[in-house]
């Protein structure tokens, strides 16, 4: 049995990841690939008990430390108790958000050392790499837009202030300047299925996977 495609969705607030790693699951699977997807922090039980903790903080917010160390810990099940059996049973794993996303917010948005933070992502993922990682890219004031449209309250980080938002976006930026063999970048100010298609296009050049 072939091994599956293991691809993730990263970018800003208000990007446009859920809609469109919804959007390719469905191409795929009229295509005849079986799919799952997934997110993070979640996809396990422990995970979206975690998620719960670092969204919201209406009882003790976890200091930056912690943050990481959650978010770690999340990757770590994820990947043992979903992503890793799904990919080797041949299936095609999108994860909205995975280790790029801990890089860029904890990292070049709150700080930390990168390297530091790389190492410990490296062990949390037990050798596990994105085949392709899909970067939705959007302007800090788009993004403030989108996050104001929705009739969600905002969680605890989508609350940071512009500043913040700002390095995060230019961290996911460098990450994909430093990797460019694993990432596309695509832009979302623009219609959405122009944005559908550009995806839909990055996965058949990556994978030689016809989509026609």
């Amino acid at each position: 049995m072939a091994h599956g495609k293991f691809i993730t969705f990263e970018g800003p607030e208000g990007s446009g990841k859920s809609t469109h790693i919804r959007l390719l699951k469905a191409f795929l699977e009229a295509r005849g690939v079986e799919v799952v997807l997934t997110r993070e922090p979640g996809g396990t039980p422990l995970g979206e008990s975690v998620r719960n903790l670092l969204q919201h903080d209406q009882h003790d917010a976890p200091v930056a430390r912690a943050e990481v160390l959650l978010f770690l810990a999340c990757r770590a099940q994820h990947v043992a108790r979903l992503i890793r059996p799904a990919l080797e049973a041949g299936k095609w794993v999108l994860c909205d958000r995975f280790d790029d996303s801990t890089m860029a917010y904890q990292g070049y948005a709150r700080g930390f050392d990168l390297a530091l933070l790389g190492s410990v992502n490296d062990f949390a993922v037990d050798g596990l790499r994105p085949d392709l990682t899909v970067l939705l890219d959007v302007p800090p004031e788009t993004s403030r837009a989108r996050l104001a449209a929705r009739q969600a309250a905002p969680d605890r980080i989508e609350r940071e202030q512009d500043a913040f938002h700002v390095r995060v976006r230019d961290g996911f930026l460098d990450l994909a300047r430093n990797a460019p063999e694993r990432f596309v970048v695509v832009n979302t100010e623009r219609e959405q299925g122009v944005v559908e298609a550009d995806v839909c296009a990055a996965v058949e050049e990556k994978f030689g996977f016809s989509l026609k």
